[in-house]
């Protein structure tokens, strides 16, 4: 195992470290060097008279969540340990700093740990007469169940839901109203993915599956587990066929629909290669008569190094549409 680490141990607390005097205007991160829970917010507190957003998961899947801490998206994000969900005991605090009066919207990935904990963290927060509504995103075709989470995996798609809630807090919704727009968008987004190559989680030293130079594995997570099915390494365009097929049908795309097409890097995989992946799903919806009104194409959901890369479509309408043009200044998303 090669990686730019000191002690492995130490792996995310080092990362956050940097990642904070990186983006001090931006973000601050409470707990380091052992002064408490970690967790990430805004540097000037909660914003008053506005929704609050909380997310949160294992860290490895960087920018997301405290890459998107920010105007116009998250107020507080809580990183666990890697691939692992944070405790109670950070994402409580993080509840609390995100409070600006108006409550507090926890976005939630559809993983057993992180939903069982964040349920134990909202109790703590209510205790503390902070108001909390919580989402569980679930945008993964692939599965319905696996050893991490009882239904979907959440996955890419969060990335929306947590892009266009913020934008729906910022320009004054009530909590109802934030989290309905939320659900909006789970409802209407799909992800699938694929790993040319396993991870490695730096304190275990290897990597998280086998997967010999002519195979690849469709319908991966993004905590390094196994896909549905592994296949012969195939061409650009059939990988991208086997996961836009899904994604598509999943949703029940019709011709005239307009939707958002985000194509994701698991960490390892060159931008170049992700826009040969655009290219062709770009193709594929159109081919069904569907508009692909708006794009994002990069490392938003990583898996750590993993080579590979997913594919999430979201279906538009004028609101959501509108949401996701708001402007948003996040460390790792900002227009």
């Amino acid at each position: 195992m090669k990686k730019l680490l000191d002690d492995p141990e130490n792996a995310v607390e080092d990362s956050l470290t940097g990642f904070a005097a990186a983006h001090a205007d931006q973000v601050e991160v409470h707990g380091l060097g052992g002064s408490g829970p970690i967790y990430v917010s805004r540097p000037g507190g909660a914003v008053s008279g506005k929704v609050g957003l909380v997310s949160g998961g294992g860290s490895g899947h960087e920018p997301l969540h405290a890459g998107f801490v920010g105007d116009g998206m998250l107020d507080a994000a809580v990183p666990g340990a890697v691939f692992t969900s944070p405790t109670p005991d950070q994402i409580a605090p993080a509840l609390q700093a995100a409070d600006g009066g108006k409550g507090v919207l926890a976005i939630v990935k559809n993983y057993t740990g992180d939903v069982l904990n964040f349920e134990t963290a909202v109790e703590l927060a209510e205790a503390e007469d902070v108001e909390v509504a919580t989402v569980v995103v679930n945008d993964d075709v692939a599965v319905e169940d696996s050893l991490y989470t009882a239904g979907r995996r959440g996955v890419a798609g969060t990335v929306a839901v947590e892009k266009i809630a913020g934008a729906a807090a910022a320009r004054g919704d009530d909590l109802a109203g934030v989290k309905a727009v939320a659900e909006k968008v789970i409802a209407n987004v799909r992800s699938m993915g694929v790993a040319l190559a396993a991870c490695t989680v730096p304190h275990v030293g290897k990597p998280s599956f086998d997967l010999s130079d002519d195979e690849i594995e469709i319908g991966i997570g993004i905590h390094g587990e196994p896909g549905r099915q592994r296949i012969p390494k195939a061409s650009a365009t059939e990988i991208t066929r086997l996961l836009v097929e899904p994604v598509a049908g999943d949703l029940g795309l019709a011709q005239g629909d307009r939707v958002l097409l985000f194509v994701n890097g698991m960490g390892g995989t060159p931008q170049s290669e992700l826009y040969v992946v655009y290219g062709r799903a770009r193709t594929l919806l159109e081919q069904r008569g569907v508009t692909v009104a708006r794009s994002l194409v990069g490392n938003y959901v990583t898996s750590l190094e993993m080579q590979g890369a997913s594919v999430t479509v979201l279906r538009l309408d004028d609101e959501l549409e509108q949401l996701w043009d708001a402007p948003v200044n996040t460390p790792a998303l900002h227009w």
